[in-house]
Order: structure tokens, then C-alpha cells, then sequence
């Protein structure tokens, strides 16, 4: 097998592929020689906002000069964008090189159906890729879930809960108190935690698991927070004139996440400072939340965000009037089926002008006509696509000069908005 074998193999997996436990997952890094246990690591888990916090860190990390991974998911447009170094992706190469590694170490390789999922695999290599770069700390987002993540296995200097609202609750449960216990899975016996504001019902479940293993507990609003005017407070930095690269009033809560996080590093040891704090949140990149693309002088303004739960969706909704005001949105949507889709649209199809309903490249999409007419009740102008690039370009032709083109629903949707942009479907310059 030729490393681009390896990523051919690894990238016909199925993606949406989910199997629960680690212990496949440990299996596999034991055979690598236990990769993860040269990782000093930040560990994230929640439901929304994870991303950003992640890169609000790693940024922050690359500014105090050290060498600083990162893993996330999932991808916008390459696979390559899950696994970074210093905010560089791993090239085509280096992954064809690391999957390979892992393929002809790990004992199973031969065994059909493959034992590892899609997303286990991704973090085996992950874990790997960032051990043999020396990473001084791996910042890791988790998937879906915690208590069972293929993340879990990392040693974390500290864990960190985003909000936690209502999503993937096939596996996660159904009320937030279930959904809290599994996110509270992240959490190691006298490892800090650092806890964003969260309803009652999921600060509960926290707090106890927090209490259940030790760990010092880091709570947003008690223990650290970031006001209106950007001055942060925590137990011993205070900055003043804090600025945000990331848009939206949702991101001053994962910046305080973040921040609380790179004081307990501070801490325990990893010279990371405030100044260095300030400048990685001025400065870190996150595509694909609230992210403005450019098209041609005069035409309309592209805006991507996931927004693929309710929370979500509300974030975005206050975004976009408090970021523009009275301006008519034409959105291109498209929804997984096992989404909370009356949440979404509740939230964010009253704030458009027009809806742009069309498929995801995914074998779990829901169909546009399976909902086109509860859109109609939310919204005025609602027209169905054959594809995304289809629906683009009614959107677009819909938002005219003054018209904000947003596209919304699914992180899959907001990379292959971003791809066809590129390719020039949306008539770019």
C-alpha cells in the first residue's frame, strides 16, 4: 500500500459511520505505542462553539511561541483541515505518510468490515501526526459526544465545556441532563475544568461530575467572564479592550471559555501570557462561522455559518441583526434528517427574505420537499434545487446588490458553498 492508498482508504469510509467507545480506538493507539501519551492537551467538549474556542487557544498558544496542534471536525472542503500545526493543515504528504503508519501498525488492518469508524481513524492518525510533530500542547475538539469519543483517550492538562443545548440526541439522549452526563465524560480525576454558562438542568450534572472526580471546577460568571465593554476577569488576569476576530455576540462566551483555559495552563506551567492571550483572540481563524466571502464589485455579500441545531440557529439569527440590521437575507438551507429541523426554522427562516431549499451531498439529507411547505409558513419566498450550486445562484439572483446571500443549515453545506465560490459558480471576479 502507497501512502495515497492509505488516504484513499481512509476516505472511503463512511463519514457519517458512528459506533460509540473507545475501545477500538485504544486498541489501535497501543499498537502505534500510545501516541496520545506524548500529547499534553486541551480537551473540549459541548455543543456548540466548540471550534471556535479550540481556535481562539490554539491561536493564542502560536502567539506565546509555542508549537501548538490541533484537532477539530468536521472539515469544510479536505480532510486536511482536521489536523494542524502552528494554524498550517497537514499536507497530502505527511497524511499519506502518518495513515499509512497507522495502517501497517495496527494489528485489525486486514479485518472487513474495518473496525475503526471513519472519525476514529481520522483521530488515530491525528494523535500520531501531532505526537511526531512535538506538538507542546494538542488542542482537541471532541465529535459528537464525550463520555465515548474517540477524543477521550488524550491526557488533557485541562477539559472545557462549551453550552450545552439539544443535539444528536439519538446518541447523546434527549434531555440536557443526559446530554451533560456524556459531555461531562471528558473529565479526568483533579484535572481542572473550565464551564461556560449552562441552563440549570446541565450545570447540575456538571458540577457533580466535576465533584465526582475531583477536578477543580472553573465556572463562567463566578470564576471568570468577559462583559460587553471586552474586559476579561478571571482568578488572576484582567485584560482590558479585549478584541474578537471571530463575529457574533455568541463569541464572547467561547472567548471567556478560552481564556479561563490558557489561565489554567498558565498555571500549571505552559508559558503562554496574557498578551499572548490577547493577540490569539485578535487574531485566530475560524471559516465557516459568520464568515464573509467576497463575489464581485457590487453583488451581494456571502455569508457562511453551520447554524445546524436550534441553538445554533438562534446564534446566528441575533447575528445577523446585530451585525446587519434591515438588511434582506437570502438563505440557501439545507439540513441532515436526524436534525432538529422546527427548532432551526423557528429560529432563523422568519429572518429571511427568501429561502433556497436544496439536498446535502450525504446520504442522510433531508429532502427539500419534506419541508418546503412548513417553510412557507416561516417565510414568504421559498423555491426547492436540484443541488447546491443550483441554489446558489437562485439566491444570489434573488439578493440583487443589497441583499446579504447567507448560506446555513450544515457545515457540509457551508463547504460546498465555500468550494463552488472558489470554482466560480458564484461568478466571483
Amino acid at each position: 500500500m502507497t501512502p495515497q492508498e492509505a488516504v484513499t482508504f481512509l476516505q472511503s469510509l463512511p463519514a457519517s459511520t458512528i459506533q460509540l467507545g473507545l475501545e477500538r480506538v485504544a486498541e489501535a493507539l497501543k499498537d502505534l505505542g500510545r501516541p496520545e501519551r506524548r500529547l499534553l492537551a486541551v480537551h473540549v467538549a459541548g455543543t456548540n462553539g466548540k471550534g471556535s474556542t479550540c481556535a481562539f487557544i490554539s491561536r493564542a498558544l502560536e502567539s506565546a511561541g509555542l508549537k501548538a496542534g490541533l484537532y477539530t471536525s468536521p472539515h469544510l472542503v479536505r480532510f486536511n483541515e482536521r489536523i494542524q500545526v502552528n494554524g498550517w493543515p497537514i499536507d497530502d504528504a505527511e497524511l499519506g505518510a502518518r495513515t499509512l503508519a497507522v495502517l501497517k501498525r495496527y494489528r485489525r488492518r486486514d479485518e472487513r468490515p474495518f473496525p475503526l469508524t471513519y472519525f476514529e481513524l481520522g483521530t488515530v492518525v491525528a494523535f500520531l501526526h501531532l505526537a511526531e510533530e512535538r506538538v507542546e500542547v494538542a488542542v482537541i475538539e471532541t465529535g459528537l459526544g464525550g463520555r465515548l469519543d474517540a477524543t477521550s483517550c488524550c491526557h488533557p492538562l485541562v477539559t472545557a465545556i462549551t453550552p450545552i443545548s439539544f443535539d444528536h440526541v439519538e446518541w447523546l439522549g434527549d434531555t440536557l441532563e443526559a446530554i451533560a452526563k456524556e459531555k461531562a465524560g471528558i473529565l479526568k480525576r483533579r484535572v481542572p475544568v473550565v464551564c461556560s454558562a449552562q441552563p440549570p438542568e446541565a450545570l447540575g450534572v456538571l458540577e457533580a461530575a466535576a465533584a465526582a472526580v475531583k477536578a477543580p471546577l472553573w465556572l463562567q460568571g463566578r470564576d471568570f467572564d468577559l462583559d460587553p465593554s471586552m474586559a476579561y476577569r478571571g482568578r488572576r488576569w484582567s485584560l482590558e479592550g479585549l478584541e474578537l476576530s471571530l463575529r457574533g455576540p455568541h463569541q464572547r462566551q467561547n472567548a471567556a471559555v478560552a481564556l479561563a483555559c490558557l489561565e489554567v495552563l498558565a498555571e500549571r506551567g505552559v508559558p503562554v501570557t496574557p498578551e499572548a492571550a490577547r493577540e490569539g483572540l485578535r487574531t485566530a481563524r475560524w471559516p465557516g462561522r459568520l464568515e464573509e466571502v467576497p463575489l464581485r464589485p457590487g453583488g451581494p455579500t456571502l455569508l457562511l455559518d453551520g447554524a445546524h441545531n436550534p441553538a445554533g440557529a438562534e446564534a446566528l439569527a441575533a447575528s445577523l441583526d446585530a451585525l446587519y440590521p434591515g438588511r434582506p437575507v437570502h438563505a440557501v438551507f439545507a439540513v441532515l434528517a436526524d436534525k432538529d429541523l422546527e427548532g432551526i426554522a423557528r429560529a432563523l427562516f422568519p429572518r429571511c427574505a427568501s429561502l433556497h431549499l436544496c439536498p446535502l451531498p450525504s446520504p442522510r439529507s433531508l429532502p427539500p420537499a419534506a419541508y418546503a411547505d412548513r417553510a412557507r409558513a416561516l417565510c414568504p419566498h421559498v423555491f426547492t434545487y436540484a443541488g447546491v450550486a443550483e441554489a446558489l445562484q437562485g439566491a444570489e439572483a434573488c439578493a440583487g446588490g443589497d441583499g446579504l446571500l447567507l448560506a446555513a443549515g450544515s457545515l457540509l453545506l457551508v463547504g460546498e458553498a465555500r468550494a463552488r465560490a472558489a470554482e466560480g459558480v458564484l461568478r466571483l471576479p
